[in-house]
């Protein structure tokens, strides 16, 4: 291995290029040294001024690219599968943004293709497991301090939802990372779904059903509800509350800057996950360059993504069905204990 570990970032939309502007950047110990994208001409924007990097409009094609020993995948999530498979296929070290693929048994063949291989190349995205505050509250139900938990209370919310958005992408896209925050802060399995929802905010797009309650059972006897409101028109945010048999902690609730003037105050409200949440990315970045540069990976696993895969299917068929939903997965393979 080179100096600098060798990375492919595949798609060059708004998440591939802030991934490309972080490594090497905010993130050392790696460059970028090909980028694909099916518009090459947004692929060289985003590494404009960057020496010896490859453009290519299809992924396999970066993949082969000279100095490639990682690879990074911002694609859409369509084309996740195939370059998970080819990057399990020549054994390279792969951070794949969420989700890892579009479906549970897509997912499954990503898992089974890296059993097969025998040791683990492929980390997920869920970037909350990065953040400090979640950090510190998956410390603080680990010690136990507050006893058993009870209850998770979840919101996430966004200024607006892409023109593409659909009803069950507010389950499978957005509330999958409250569904892997769950499995990680609490240990447990989520073993069903329920979702219900009020009339749609006036909002949002026509035929969207947003906001949303989605309610987890877990394996554990905890029940947590998360709510979804992806055109709430103000910000973004995204809080998080354990009720434990003991007491109770909250996080999402650290302060932006705070402006008073007479008579009133002011805080700025994130807009962006890019911004609530970049000290995250770089720190779940920093972590992924390291564990590459041994030719593994670390943090959420191939089976965390299908997990996820495998509940958010739940959740959509609450959604359509307005019944509560079980859970079904696979055999966890040895490799992810």
């Amino acid at each position: 291995m080179s100096d600098l570990l060798g990375v492919a970032v595949l798609g060059a939309g708004h998440m591939g290029a802030d991934h490309v502007r972080r490594i090497g950047g905010t993130v050392g110990g790696a460059r970028v040294v090909a980028v694909a994208d099916p518009d090459t001409e947004r692929a060289g924007a985003a590494v404009a001024g960057r020496a010896g990097v490859s453009v290519h409009r299809e992924a396999l094609d970066a993949l082969r690219a000279p100095g490639v020993e990682a690879v990074l995948v911002a694609s859409p999530e369509a084309a996740h599968e195939e370059a998970l498979l080819a990057a399990c296929a020549r054994g390279l070290p792969v951070l794949c943004e969420k989700p890892l693929t579009p479906d549970s048994a897509s997912a499954l063949r990503v898992v089974e293709a890296e059993a097969r291989f025998g040791r683990r190349l492929i980390q997920v995205g869920f970037m909350r497991r990065y953040d400090a505050e979640y950090a510190a509250l998956k410390a603080l139900l680990d010690s136990g301090d507050l006893g058993r938990p009870l209850l998770l209370h979840c919101r996430h919310r966004n200024v607006s939802s892409p023109a593409h958005f659909t009803s069950s992408m507010l389950i499978s896209s957005s509330v999958s990372h409250e569904i892997d925050a769950t499995r990680w802060l609490l240990g447990q399995e989520i073993t069903a779904v329920t979702v219900v929802h009020p009339a749609p905010s006036a909002g949002a797009p026509e035929g969207l059903v947003d906001p949303q309650l989605v309610l987890f059972e877990t394996s554990g006897g905890a029940v947590v509800d998360v709510e979804i409101f992806v055109n709430s028109g103000f910000g973004y945010e995204v809080r998080c509350e354990a009720v434990c048999e003991r007491g109770s902690a909250q996080i999402g609730d650290a302060h932006t800057m705070v402006v008073r003037t007479p008579g009133r105050a002011h805080e700025d409200v994130a807009q962006d996950y890019l911004v609530r949440f970049a000290d995250a990315y770089d720190r779940e970045v920093r972590a992924w360059v390291a564990a590459a540069r041994e030719g593994g990976a670390t943090g959420p696993s191939a089976w965390d993504g299908y997990a996820a895969a495998a509940v958010a299917e739940a959740g959509v068929a609450a959604l359509r069905t307005g019944a509560r939903v079980g859970v079904e997965t696979a055999a966890r393979p040895a490799l992810y204990g």
